[in-house]
């Protein structure tokens, strides 16, 4: 009797930590793609070159994120996107963060 039911709640417990961690590692993935776009748009809003500002996000960014310079109106948005998840049979989303920033004065 003790044996079925441990059976089972072994498998259940070893797939609910799996998620957590799942879950764990896209917040952090999150934080990451936030302080990435944040970075890169303050160098952008500097006037650092297009090829400095993709450098900083992408030390600051997830593995293989990408991540897209816009300007307009006197302001410079960054945008950062990653995949995370995946792992085996568990799900995968992408995440995404931008910042605005107003090109300073000068530039």
């Amino acid at each position: 009797m003790v044996t079925a039911e441990l059976a089972v709640a072994i498998p259940s417990v070893v797939i609910v930590l799996a998620l957590c961690l799942v879950a764990v590692n896209a917040a952090v993935d999150q934080i990451r793609c936030i302080d990435a776009a944040r970075i890169a748009s303050r160098a952008a809003a500097r006037g650092d070159d297009a090829d400095r500002v993709r450098s900083l996000a992408a030390q600051a960014a997830p593995e293989g994120a990408r991540v897209a310079v816009t300007g307009a109106g006197g302001s410079v948005r960054v945008t950062v996107t990653a995949r995370t998840g995946g792992w085996g049979a568990l799900p995968g989303w992408d995440l995404e963060a931008s910042a605005e920033t107003p090109v300073e004065a000068g530039s």
